[in-house]
């Protein structure tokens, strides 16, 4: 057995923290560790608090060290193992989900947070355990969050003299201090070496990410910015970060030949081959390299001989969108932490450079730290946990973040739907069954249900599947993808089989091979339309579809499921600015699998609404928002009726009733009485006449069936109704707002209300002799006085004004032009007419 590596141990600046550490341990059971990246946080420090450092004195303690993801914490234990000159098993083991390396003389353990909480739920007191180090907890995943929350719990109730280790490079110090108790905060200070930072934006703007989707031309732009660093920087390994293994895969291709590059391309994330992922931390065997990664080589693994760091500003984090059932990852900015992290990757073992794909200016914008997952993500399975630990309501838990009120109550509802909880809230034998088969509790309450019908293999094949998303190379059809899956070779393939003989070993005994094959479209379909019966979706015209949810979905071009009646969607997700959801993977199912998963939310009725223009009166059976079955309905409800006509008019205004000239005057001259007299004069604006349909549309609207009995309303005789009369009121209309008003020349002249001003607009010589202006209800009228021919010719309020000062101009402009009408000098004393002077013989 090869010796311990004292020499790389003693390199680890970390080393110098330990004794507070412990101190602080000592005196109050709980710490914050703040460590920069590289100075053996991850590393170090277990084997510190376990007692395995050479010329450790006391107790050997065993300890467990959470890790948010797989990769790292397998790699967390191999790099560990290694600086003690062993093996990963023997005195430094990790359990991740599917995979265990761990003997009987292991001291210090890494497992994923996931793995965490399935043991504090299995053994709350953790016997045996003395120290727990939750690693990373800068990342706030909602697994870390839950646990620190639990392992708080069991310290003040069952443990005091567990001790607790919140480990970060990059963190609220002051928050979790405060979480764990006042604890104390231990800072180590490490070789930091400085950073150049190079911003590197595209020349022309990029469209931002939305759902999965980035612009293919931000991914062109990082490209050439990994070409640049590597004709700038001759030495060292080029880091990229990018959102996703897509977008790794689409740069991998643009790069090219490694020959050609001049440097060796890797790609390094949780699907990753094993091979893969050693190689890249095992650092370079003498050429450079180019390593592709997602954020998992942000924080929580150490790559060596990186000198310089390419940053696409991309993240993926998890969305829900509760009002339509959709969870799924999204592609977001990353936070100024995260590249704070990314960039001291390049420093880590000498002077470096990081070049950032946006402008100086847009990073002041970015946010100071990824969202935590407790606010965005699915409860479900937080629900479960909080349920299963004695705590239904998550209100007794400390937590940084509480969990967002709608999405909790969502979730305990999904959960009391499916047997996990009872109607207090309190976890069920179901839900602990199905909150100890390590998946989200939609697909654990499926794999129980349909292991016996399709057999314990094919059950947990698909739900493997579904646990984790496979690759976008693997199409859209989950039975095609199943197929994948089974036949494929890579890392995927590896880990969805690992999963599967997990899955499969889970289910309770007894679980008998089924009567007849089911094939695999039908063992998908059948999955995932139980899995997540709001998402069974419907064809509509155009190839589109509709969830029985409400929501519609569409199909990539090209994919093999268009045209099928019926799809069981596994995974959707909507853009903020698209009409519908996308689907990423789906089944084909049937009719009567649809029926039999969405079953409870079938339902038959009358219903009579205004479509399309008119009232439309059907019986439909429904399975959610999908249409099953329609038949006209005959002798609707009048209520429906009445109801559907009024939606009508609220949709399309009182436009819909027969309005005459003189009801529209009417309207006006009611509208300006409001406005000059007030009182009792009703508000006759669109909305307030639709919402006194019953004092003035009645009897006429209850007797109407359909668009064309509306339109033979009187609207004017109607509206009648809603004047003054109680107070007497109404008998001044005339008075106040006459209909007409007569002029010298006898004419009665109708006066226009639907302006701010009463207007009357009359021929000039009709007037004559007029000298002061009309007033109705104490507004004057404003008079529009037209030529001969009925053209505008001056308009005022002032007549006697106007006579003075400006009929001249009006006269010398239009005499010659008139010459057979009378335009005497002074209008005001001449007789008004509104007949033209005879032509000479």
């Amino acid at each position: 057995m090869p010796p311990v590596r004292e020499e790389a141990l003693a390199a680890l600046p970390v080393a110098a923290a330990v004794p507070e550490l412990a101190a602080a341990l000592d005196a109050a059971g709980t710490a914050v560790l703040c460590a920069p990246p590289g100075t053996g946080k991850t590393t170090l420090v277990p084997l510190a608090l376990a007692g395995l450092l050479p010329g450790a004195r006391g107790p050997v303690r065993r300890v467990i060290v959470a890790e948010p993801r797989r990769i790292a914490a397998r790699a967390a234990a191999r790099r560990m193992a290694w600086l003690l000159g062993e093996r990963a098993g023997e005195r430094v083991g990790f359990t991740v989900r599917g995979e265990r390396a761990v003997g009987r003389a292991t001291v210090v353990e890494v497992v994923t947070t996931g793995v965490l909480l399935q043991r504090l739920q299995r053994d709350q007191e953790l016997a045996g355990v003395d120290v727990v180090v939750l690693d990373e907890c800068h990342e706030r995943h909602l697994d870390a969050d839950t646990a620190a929350a639990f392992l708080l719990d069991v310290r003040a109730a069952l443990r005091p003299g567990l001790r607790l280790v919140a480990a970060s490079a990059t963190t609220d110090a002051a928050g979790w201090s405060t979480l764990l108790g006042d604890a104390p905060v231990v800072e180590a200070s490490g070789v930091s070496y400085p950073v150049e930072v190079v911003w590197a934006p595209p020349a022309r703007p990029v469209r931002p990410p939305h759902g999965m989707r980035v612009d293919p031309a931000l991914l062109a732009h990082t490209t050439s910015v990994v070409r640049r660093a590597l004709a700038e920087r001759p030495d060292g390994d080029v880091l990229v970060f990018l959102p996703g293994v897509g977008e790794i895969a689409r740069v991998a291709g643009q790069l090219g030949d490694g020959g050609a590059l001049g440097a060796e391309v890797l790609q390094v994330h949780g699907r990753a081959p094993a091979a893969v992922q050693d190689a890249v931390l095992a650092g370079s065997s003498g050429g450079r390299r180019v390593v592709l990664s997602t954020a998992v080589a942000e924080s929580s693994l150490t790559v060596p001989g990186v000198r310089t760091v390419v940053d696409a500003g991309l993240a993926r984090e998890p969305r829900t969108d509760h009002a339509r059932g959709l969870s799924a990852l999204t592609t977001v900015r990353v936070s100024q932490a995260g590249a704070a992290q990314r960039a001291g990757r390049a420093g880590r073992e000498a002077p470096g450079a990081v070049y950032r794909c946006w402008d100086q200016a847009e990073h002041g914008r970015l946010p100071r730290f990824p969202a935590p997952e407790i606010r965005v993500a699915d409860l479900t399975a937080f629900a479960l946990q909080a349920a299963c630990w004695g705590d239904p309501g998550a209100a007794g838990l400390a937590l940084l973040d509480p969990p967002p009120a709608g999405a909790l109550a969502a979730a305990r509802a999904l959960l009391s739907a499916i047997g996990a909880t009872g109607r207090d809230g309190r976890v069920t034998p179901r839900g602990t069954r199905l909150a100890g088969l390590g998946v989200h509790p939609a697909l654990a309450q499926v794999l129980l249900a349909v292991a016996e019908r399709l057999g314990a293999r094919r059950a947990a094949e698909v739900v493997a599947l579904l646990s984790e998303e496979p690759p976008r190379s693997y199409g859209d059809d989950l039975a095609a993808a199943l197929r994948s899956a089974r036949a494929g070779g890579d890392a995927y393939g590896a880990g969805w089989r690992r999963e599967v003989r997990r899955l499969e070993g889970a289910l309770p005994g007894g679980v008998r091979a089924p009567s007849g094959r089911v094939g695999d479209d039908a063992a998908a379909g059948l999955v995932a339309a139980l899995a997540f019966p709001e998402r069974v979706a419907s064809a509509r015209r155009g190839g589109a579809y509709l969830m029985v949810s409400g929501t519609g979905a569409e199909l990539g071009e090209g994919s093999r499921l268009r045209g099928q009646e019926w799809l069981a969607v596994a995974v959707a997700d909507r853009p903020a600015s698209a009409a519908a959801a996308r689907v990423r993977l789906a089944a084909v199912i049937d009719g009567d699998t649809a029926l039999a998963a969405a079953g409870g939310l079938r339902s038959a009725g009358e219903e009579v609404r205004w479509e399309d223009g008119d009232v439309v009166a059907r019986r439909v059976e429904r399975l959610g928002a999908v249409e099953l079955a329609v038949r006209p309905l005959r002798d609707a409800p009048a209520a429906l009726v009445r109801a559907a006509l009024l939606d009508g008019l609220r949709r399309e205004g009182p436009g819909l009733l027969h309005w005459t000239r003189d009801a529209e005057q009417l309207r006006d001259r009611l509208a300006f009485l409001r406005r000059a007299v007030g009182g009792g004069w009703p508000d006759v604006s669109d909305a307030a006449l639709l919402d006194r349909a019953d004092d003035w549309l009645e009897p006429e609207l209850s007797r109407a069936r359909r668009r064309a009995d509306l339109a033979r309303i009187d609207a004017g005789q109607a509206l009648r109704r809603l004047l003054p009369w109680a107070g007497g009121e109404a008998a001044r209309l005339d008075e106040l707002a006459p209909e007409r008003i007569e002029v010298p020349s006898g004419s009665r002249v109708r006066v226009a209300y639907d302006g701010e001003q009463p207007v009357l607009a009359v021929k000039l010589q009709e007037v004559f002799g007029l000298r002061e202006t009309p007033v109705v209800a104490g507004v004057p009228v404003l008079v529009h006085l037209l030529s001969p021919a009925g053209r505008p010719a001056a308009v005022t309020a002032d007549l006697a004004s106007f006579w003075r000062e400006g009929y001249r101009a009006v006269r010398a402009e239009l005499r010659g032009r008139y010459p057979r009408h009378p335009w005497p000098e002074d209008p005001s004393t001449a007789e008004a007419t509104r007949r033209v002077r005879p032509r000479k013989p």
